[in-house]
């Protein structure tokens, strides 16, 4: 991937000299400090497009190596760092920037002034994130780990109440613990084989002594506990509903992306290290995502339903999107997982995008209006004949509730995976992935717990849509005391951003599907990642000619 070169390193370079340079600067100084986070995230989307492109365009060629590497410090693989380049991490890459971009543009509104250094951890977050993405060692997976998780205990933090102190509290509490899971995984990891490169690990992984097997499976198993906390599979997820939902809208709508990396690395290294050629242990774990994925569908699903607040609604729709996630991983199967890519791109889109929404759509309700309408209700007050004398049938919808109805139900239908949004199409990658088993692998027999996937995807959709209806009427139409709110330029963009790009993935959905076909094939036969990483030569330096 000669096309990619130096400007591999660029994801994770660009925000740390960013918010170094932000630190530097007079938190008085707003306005520049928002110019320059925002210059350096329009910066950071273009270069994961010239990543994305050079993956794809790679992958595609045949003479061309499919996999990128980058040699921090020139030293080969497994002895030095390697951040490596392909079609999933470039496809996160692009999916980080995009977020990104549109909580930035949110924050402007107000929320950037709310708190001190946000603009920074803000970027080290997205340094953290894309050096999660792009490396290809375990030990270096902490590093970028740890950073990404540090600076979003800051901004979990940011602004004001009560309620966000002890939710972020709790965040920061449980994610210590998955990081201290973490270090005890990899060490248990190290200590069988003596790599933490994951394309040497792959390697040396089936050559495990049959007495030291069970030492690897319990050290991959501490880290993928550590990984399951971030991903909000069920018991594990307890925290996330309402740590998002009392964190500030961008920094919610930017953490959706966060448990998307627990998903990343479980997909790639259930794959890469436990995958059809990893001998005795291949196939390790894939049960219990598929089984435990399925039960956070069910658990996401009844929150939903619950849920009261539309903030915890959002929350909890999270852990349905990760629960398909984990459950169409343990299926080990190359359509499925094509199928699974599609509906995380669009379901991170979507939940992203209505985080933003609900503090927009909140705006119209007025909290007094609410409780006087139940109290009235409870004592049997007949308020027909006062809404009668009102003149109020006929009004046209004010203009900005039309537009924040439109996004609401926009949300509503990519929840649900209704047609014609790219949820649906998601959806139906998935559920025809599934119930068209391979008649050589499968026997052309679907199991019984793919049925039991296929009725809990099902449901789930209609629990968002019974939900999200539900949530509509009383925003849009119920309230007795609501008001247009004011909404500026700046708040509404994103959301609608976010959302024009669920249309075009629409839109473009063959084309989509095609790269996440690809995707899924190379995740699923790793020899070319595992080649292109160990075979990679450190380049010559300046005086090697004359030493020759």
């Amino acid at each position: 991937m000669e096309t990619a070169g130096h400007l591999m390193i660029m994801p994770i370079v660009l925000p740390l000299a960013a918010g170094a340079f932000l630190l530097l600067l007079d938190e008085r100084r707003h306005v520049t400090k928002a110019v320059i986070s925002l210059v350096s995230a329009l910066a950071l989307m273009v270069i994961a497009i010239a990543l994305l492109r050079s993956a794809d365009n790679a992958a595609a060629s045949a003479s061309a190596a499919t996999t990128g590497v980058y040699l921090l410090g020139n030293w080969p693989a497994p002895f030095g760092i390697v951040l490596v380049l392909d079609r999933l991490s470039a496809l996160m890459l692009f999916l980080t920037s995009v977020l990104a971009l549109a909580s930035l543009a949110f924050s402007l509104a107000r929320w950037h002034k709310a708190g001190p250094h946000f603009h920074t951890l803000f970027q080290l977050l997205l340094m953290g994130l894309n050096g999660a993405f792009l490396t290809g060692d375990l030990f270096n997976l902490f590093v970028f780990f740890e950073v990404l998780l540090a600076a979003s205990y800051g901004l979990v933090l940011h602004g004001s109440g009560p309620l966000r102190v002890k939710a972020g509290l709790h965040y920061i509490a449980v994610n210590l613990a998955a990081s201290s899971l973490f270090l005890i995984g990899v060490s248990l990891i190290y200590g069988v084989t003596g790599t933490l490169n994951m394309a040497d690990l792959a390697q040396r992984i089936p050559a495990v002594p049959a007495q030291d097997r069970m030492l690897l499976e319990a050290g991959a198993a501490v880290l993928g506990i550590a990984f399951l906390v971030k991903a909000g599979m069920w018991p594990l997820s307890f925290w996330l509903p309402g740590a998002y939902s009392a964190a500030a809208a961008p920094v919610a709508a930017i953490f959706v992306i966060m448990t998307k990396v627990g998903i990343y690395i479980l997909l790639r290294l259930s794959l890469l290290l436990f995958g059809v050629d990893a001998g005795a242990t291949a196939g390790f774990g894939d049960s219990w995502l598929l089984f435990g994925g399925m039960a956070t569908i069910a658990f996401g699903s009844i929150g939903v339903l619950a849920s009261q607040a539309v903030g915890r609604l959002a929350g909890f729709s999270i852990l349905v999107s990760s629960g398909t996630l984990l459950a169409a991983i343990g299926m080990a199967d190359a359509r499925v997982t094509a199928g699974a890519l599609f509906y995380m791109v669009s379901s991170t889109l979507t939940i992203s995008a209505f985080f933003l929404l609900i503090e927009l759509v909140e705006r119209v309700q007025d909290p007094a209006a609410n409780v006087l309408s139940v109290t009235m209700e409870a004592y049997g007050d007949d308020i027909e004949e006062e809404v009668a004398e009102q003149d109020e049938v006929g009004v046209a919808i004010p203009g900005t509730l039309a537009v924040l109805g439109i996004c609401f139900a926009a949300c509503g239908l990519l929840l649900a995976g209704l047609p014609p949004l790219s949820g649906f199409v998601g959806k139906f990658a998935l559920l025809t992935a599934m119930v068209r088993p391979d008649p050589v692998a499968d026997g052309g027999v679907i199991a019984g717990s793919t049925w039991v996937l296929v009725a809990l995807l099902i449901l789930s959709g209609l629990c968002a849509l019974i939900a999200t209806m539900r949530a509509g009427i009383q925003i849009f139409w119920a309230p007795i005391g609501g008001t247009v709110p004011r909404v500026l330029l700046v708040e509404i963009a994103p959301v609608a951003f976010l959302l024009a790009l669920c249309l075009l993935m629409t839109i473009q959905g063959g084309q989509m599907m095609r790269y996440m076909e690809a995707t899924a094939q190379s995740l699923h036969s790793p020899a070319d990642y595992l080649r292109n990483v160990l075979s990679t030569q450190p380049m010559p330096g300046p005086n090697a000619s004359r030493d020759k």
